[in-house]
This record gives structure tokens, C-alpha cells and sequence, in this order.
């Protein structure tokens, strides 16, 4: 039996993701039970990085056979999800009626501040914002997007904070380093944010956008010369996931509105 094909089966039943390493422990431990056919012991030592690699086989040949649905990987845990243009059948059968809260701008900048300088203090965020951050980073907290380090080795040894796996949910990441570099922030031009009830104001200036992110990121990649990004490949599409909440749904929306690329919020 293929291991692909095992793969393939442990994915559609599970009712979470999983990784590598938990599916080698079920495969090692199916292959030492007493009563383990044979076809299992051919993967009772079978590597990481073959499960790994058999996971990006399968989700390539998902994506190239064009079904509704597909392989992905977040956080380092693969499972299978729906596309979003099937979300709104999808919501009718389970009976989902309203999108997950979106994050606030102001709550999306601060997010961006603490992943691309994590870990780093509220003082710090603070300095780069400009204004209070309290509230926010409770709000953060609370939705689990972010956690407490550690104490920093500085005066009064105050508490780090940094992103969790479920931020790397939240926006289809596979790890921090699929976040979008200085150079692709620079050329990200933002939508016209919309007032409710009022007509469309003017989109932010790339300049504003360049200097907020530029902000965000480490002092010495945000002055470092850009660099061509051809050949640089965006994020896969986002995908609905019928085992979990309909966090994911929202992924894509809540991405685009400014976590790569917040503009300055008001001054109090």
C-alpha cells in the first residue's frame, strides 16, 4: 500500500491537523501492533521528511485536479479544506450565519508590530504606534493571536510578547517566514477603505503604506535596498475548513484588509 494513500485516509477522517510527526507516531504505532497487517510494517520507521514530502505530492495533486476542495498546510499541520467560493452552500448546511469578529485596524497593526519584531516589549509597540496599546494587546490575548515570551534582559525586565500557532492560522501561514517581505510591502497597493454609509474615500498613498510597514519591520531589513521579487510566489488561497470553526473563511478578508500592510491609525 502507498504511503500516500495512507496519508490521504488519516487526513479525511481526522477531525484536526496534523503533522508530520503525529502522523509518523500513528503510522509507527499501527505498524507495532500485535495485530498490524503487513502492509503497515513497511512504515513503522518511515521519516518525517518523507511524510512531508508525500503531504506536498498530495496536495499538489489535489490542486491540479481541480476539485472543490483541497491539502493545505498551517502552522505546520496539514488537513483537507474546502475553497472558499463554495463557502456560501457550505454555510447553509451547517448553519453558520455570521463571519467570525474581524480584527480592528488598530489591532491589526499592533499584530503586524509584534510578528515581524517579536519578541518585543509594549514600551516598544507603544513607541512605534504612537499611542496606547492596552486595550488592544488584551484584545489580541484574548483571541489567542498573541502570548507572553518572557521577561526581557532590560531595566525593569519588562514582559516580550509574540505570535502564536493559531495567528499563523488565522492567515494561512505556514511559518513566520512566509511573511511577506520589506520589498513586497513596499509595492503593496492598499484598497480604498469604505466608511459605512458614506461613499469611498481615498486609498492611503503608497507612501503612507511603505512607511507604516516599514515601522513594523526589524530596523535593518525595513533600511535594507529592495530586492526583485520576481518569481516570488503570494500565499495559496485560502481555504474553508469544514472540521473547525469558520475562522479560516474570514482568513483571507481579514489578511487583506491590512495585516501586511496597516496604515498609520489616528492620533489620540
Amino acid at each position: 500500500m502507498e504511503l500516500r494513500s495512507i496519508l490521504e485516509a488519516l487526513l479525511f477522517v481526522s477531525q484536526k491537523a496534523l503533522s508530520p510527526r503525529e502522523i509518523k507516531e500513528v503510522l509507527a504505532q499501527t505498524a507495532a501492533a500485535e495485530d498490524a497487517p503487513p502492509e503497515a510494517r513497511p512504515w513503522r520507521k518511515v521519516s518525517e521528511g518523507d511524510i512531508e514530502a508525500e503531504l506536498n505530492a498530495l496536495a499538489t495533486q489535489y490542486e491540479q485536479a481541480g476539485h472543490s476542495y483541497g491539502l493545505v498546510c498551517v502552522a505546520g499541520a496539514w488537513q483537507f479544506v474546502s475553497k472558499p467560493e463554495f463557502a456560501p452552500w457550505i454555510r447553509t448546511l451547517v448553519g453558520v450565519k455570521a463571519r467570525p469578529p474581524r480584527l480592528s485596524q488598530p489591532a491589526l497593526e499592533t499584530l503586524a508590530i509584534i510578528a515581524y519584531r517579536q519578541p518585543v516589549t509594549r514600551a516598544e509597540i507603544e513607541q512605534i504606534r504612537g499611542v496606547n496599546v492596552d486595550g488592544v494587546m488584551q484584545t489580541l490575548l484574548e483571541r489567542g493571536l498573541i502570548q507572553e515570551l518572557g521577561r526581557a534582559e532590560t531595566v525593569g525586565r519588562p514582559m516580550t510578547y509574540g505570535t502564536t500557532d493559531l495567528f499563523l492560522e488565522y492567515f494561512g501561514l505556514r511559518s513566520l517566514e512566509d511573511l511577506p517581505a520589506a520589498d513586497e510591502l513596499r509595492r503593496w497597493t492598499p484598497p480604498a477603505p469604505v466608511a459605512a454609509g458614506s461613499e469611498s474615500a481615498p486609498a492611503a498613498s503608497n507612501t503612507e503604506t511603505s512607511s507604516s510597514m516599514a515601522d513594523a519591520r526589524p530596523a535593518s531589513e525595513a533600511a535594507a535596498p529592495e530586492s526583485s521579487a520576481s518569481g516570488t510566489e503570494g500565499p495559496s488561497p485560502q481555504l474553508l475548513s469544514p472540521h473547525t470553526s469558520p475562522l479560516s473563511e474570514s482568513t483571507s478578508a481579514a489578511a487583506s484588509d491590512s495585516m501586511v500592510a496597516p496604515s498609520d491609525p489616528p492620533r489620540s
